[in-house]
């Protein structure tokens, strides 16, 4: 269950994100917003790779290198408001997505790993 929300919530913000690139583009801003879209579909496209992992160990590495990636994307985020690029509200919507995906894909691992240990 936790992977379909985290499939849906990650497609979700690299959509979000990579609309609010062409945005920055169009306001001539490319060096953040270009990071941002890199580090947001990173997640997205980690996330999915997990699924198809070799092991449990490469579905536990997929995993915590989206959730790396989406303290990379809050941190662009950060950086585009405190530059006025970005208004709060827009701030808010997208590191609530990326907020959420975190706390998923903290749990998600710790079960991964709890269950590792089983085996």
């Amino acid at each position: 269950m936790k992977e379909d929300k985290l499939t849906e919530l990650s497609m979700k913000l690299s959509v979000d994100v990579i609309k609010l690139a062409n945005e920055l583009k169009n306001k001539h801003e490319t060096i953040v917003s270009n990071q941002l879209a890199r580090s947001a579909t990173s997640v997205c496209a980690n996330i999915a790779e997990s699924k198809y992992g070799h092991s449990r160990a490469d579905f536990i590495a997929k995993m915590e290198i989206a959730l790396k990636e989406t303290n990379e994307t809050s941190k662009w985020l950060e950086i585009l408001f405190k530059t006025d690029y970005i208004d709060e509200k827009t701030l808010r919507e997208i590191e609530k997505t990326c907020s959420t995906i975190r706390i998923l894909l903290i749990a998600s691992c710790k079960t991964a790993k709890k269950n590792d240990k089983k085996v």
